[in-house]
């Protein structure tokens, strides 16, 4: 062999030496960012369809509403890719989450749902909450009772103030929506400020506000407030005749009656095509996963009281949650008033 052959093939081994990792680190970086648009094109597409969707339930930002579960947690965005995704496509049983996959009987395809999937293992939820703002779907802040300084200032003087005052601030969060801000209730929920309560072991009130009562408005509360909240709640609770006697000032219950006019019909579109839809479908004909409501079969036997229950209470059993603990008086008989709307030109609903 020549020289010159042997510089050749010394230089051609040099230049494969030199060129080989660079093309593997230039692939990897091709690689890394053909991944990154691939995750960005699929959050984007899923913003929308969690808008549409989800945002009623788990927030516009992912905080969870109510009892329902937050999506913007560490342990989802651990969570594995195939777990998730089942969770979504299958849904959770003993829970108000659907199963959302076309074969299980929801509305969203594999493809869909896959998107979803990348959306919570790779959150943008503040961009996620700006695009639900922009499409008009930002879900109805859940009613609290507000607990004004008077009221911690008038608990600060019995004893036991520092348990009363987180008592005061649970119920007010939680509770007074459904049971009343004085504890008399409402037309979906008990009253809490009476001897009967009262006379209650501790236990078994424990035991209700940890497992909710079946078929009732009243959740299980055992995964979101702590035993510390609990025990709190249900001290102010029965201690209710002293802390009034104390000074306490609960605001007034007003019980509106709404007529239907075409504000209100109006009001309770928006409101349904941002709470409702995604089940009940577009205008109120249904899903797969929610029966018609805009048919004269169901306009024609149900009133309007049981309208407003079914909305306040939920289906037990069903999909159908209670909204009574998330919706206002108004807005509950604007729904009312515009499904009540959807009678004048309903259609029989013909069957396959």
């Amino acid at each position: 062999m020549t020289l010159s052959m042997k510089i050749t093939g010394f230089v051609a081994t040099l230049v494969i030496l030199i060129i080989i990792p660079v093309y593997f680190l230039q692939e990897s970086g091709n690689q890394a960012a053909i991944q990154q648009a691939y995750i960005d094109r699929s959050v984007e597409n899923a913003t929308d369809l969690y808008a549409e969707n989800c945002v009623v339930c788990h927030g516009a930002s992912g905080e969870g509403i109510s009892t329902i579960p937050a999506l913007d947690t560490e342990a989802l965005r651990t969570m594995p890719e195939e777990t998730l995704y089942k969770i979504i496509s299958r849904g959770v049983d003993g829970t108000q989450m659907a199963a959302w996959d076309l074969e299980e009987g929801g509305i969203l395809t594999r493809a869909q749902i896959q998107e979803l999937t990348t959306l919570i293992l790779n959150p943008s939820w503040k961009q996620v909450e700006l695009r639900v703002a922009d499409l008009g779907l930002t879900p109805p802040t859940p009613a609290e009772m507000e607990v004004t300084n008077e009221m911690v200032s008038a608990l600060q003087t019995l004893e036991g103030s520092e348990d009363l005052i987180l008592g005061l601030t649970v119920y007010a969060e939680n509770c007074a929506a459904c049971h009343a801000a004085n504890g008399e209730g409402t037309s979906i929920a008990p009253a809490l400020n009476t001897e009967e309560v009262r006379q209650k072991a501790l236990d078994d009130l424990i035991a209700i506000v940890q497992n909710g009562v079946s078929g009732t408005l009243m959740a299980s509360w055992k995964d979101i407030l702590t035993p510390e909240k609990i025990d709190a709640s249900l001290t102010f609770i029965l201690r209710w005749p002293e802390i009034e006697n104390s000074g306490v000032e609960f605001p007034e219950i007003e019980v509106p009656v709404f007529e239907s006019t075409p504000e209100m019909i109006a009001a309770g579109d928006r409101l349904f095509h941002i709470a409702c839809k995604s089940c009940h479908g577009t205008d109120a004909y249904g899903t797969p996963m929610a029966p018609s409501l805009n048919n004269p079969t169901f306009l024609g036997e149900t009133p309007d009281a049981a309208i407003y229950q079914i909305i306040a209470g939920g289906v037990p059993d069903t999909l159908m949650p209670a909204w009574g603990a998330r919706l206002s008086e108004q807005d509950l008989n604007s729904l009312v008033a515009f499904i009540r709307s959807l009678e004048e030109n309903t259609q029989p609903i013909l069957q396959p």
